[in-house]
């Protein structure tokens, strides 16, 4: 059943953080400044060496709601992060689970904003500034069989504001609770890279998903781009590389479990995945150093995709 109103109290901001205490002391500035605030800051530490735990108390006393600081044992990635941050905020009862990185800033009526269309959707995407304060352009779209995005899937809007999506990020995802009972926690298998895509794709199966025209957020970290107009291609890193090609067989294993695999195209959007991280070496970082972990990441990924044992996460109870 759909909210008929919206009570910012109901829902949780999720932040997961690693060793950047600097940048989450920025997000939890921003917000302490937001009007309306949420009922409460759930913050997932992925056993952080830093000073993380300091600068999250400094925050309890004068931030205007509550703080429920998770330190864990190990890094388990951010895949782990939003999955241990999830289950905490649905525990805890939050009707709408808000997901943010540690380097984003809320803008003050950002959940204003995001809750003016919670009477209407389920499973809703803002919009970010850059970190120079330009338009960030999110891939909302993805090729379904092939499992991979669109990069050039329209930027405008029209006359509603909204546009459906059949993807996710967790810089940003802000969903309801009956939609995670439904498709489960995120699934921390994959540590990093696929797993807000594959979360909003699933999502996207169950409700109508929406990217909707309304600012809410603004990147906080620069990050070295190529710049190809309307799409950036960023700089990435050895172990990213690797689990973009690991991952592959996570979704895979879920496209299976949901009647949608096509071995042909699938393993066309792995290819391409492969060449555009070739693209990506040579264009951004300008080096050839790093391949070899796109080929760890394929031939790992194989040993995964032909375990007929492995099993999706599960819906979650009530």
């Amino acid at each position: 059943m759909t909210p008929t109103s919206f009570d910012p109290a109901s829902a949780a901001i999720v932040i997961v953080t690693y060793n950047r205490s600097h940048l989450l002391q920025g997000l939890l500035t921003s917000i302490r400044s937001m009007d309306p605030k949420p009922g409460r800051v759930v913050i997932v530490d992925n056993a952080s060496s830093d000073d993380t735990t300091e600068v999250v108390d400094s925050f309890r006393a004068d931030i205007g709601t509550e703080i429920v600081y998770r330190r864990l044992e190990t890094n388990t990635g951010g895949s782990g992060g939003f999955s241990e941050g999830m289950r905490t905020a649905y525990e805890l009862g939050s009707e709408w689970i808000w997901m943010m990185d540690d380097d984003v800033e809320v803008l003050p009526d950002g959940l204003a904003r995001m809750g003016k269309w919670s009477t209407r959707f389920k499973s809703i995407q803002g919009r970010r500034y850059d970190y120079d304060g330009s338009e960030f352009y999110w891939q909302y779209r993805i090729a379904e069989r092939m499992g991979i995005p669109i990069p050039f899937a329209p930027s405008g809007f029209d006359g509603t504001g909204f546009k459906e999506m059949n993807s996710g990020c967790f810089e940003g995802m802000f969903i309801h609770r009956s939609i995670v009972k439904e498709i489960g926690l995120p699934d921390p298998r994959f540590f990093i890279y696929w797993d807000d895509q594959l979360y909003g794709w699933l999502a996207s199966r169950r409700t109508t998903a929406v990217i909707v025209d309304e600012f809410v957020l603004r990147r906080t970290r620069e990050i070295v781009q190529w710049d190809l107009g309307i799409r950036h291609l960023n700089a990435s890193s050895n172990a990213y590389r690797y689990y973009i090609m690991r991952n592959r067989a996570f979704i895979k294993h879920y496209y299976r479990a949901h009647g949608v695999y096509n071995p042909v195209l699938f393993g066309a959007g792995t290819t391409l995945t492969f060449f555009k991280e070739l693209i990506r070496l040579a264009f951004v970082e300008r080096t050839v150093r790093g391949t070899s972990n796109l080929f760890r990441g394929l031939r790992d990924g194989g040993r995964i995709g032909r375990d007929r044992s492995w099993r999706p996460m599960a819906p979650l109870e009530s």
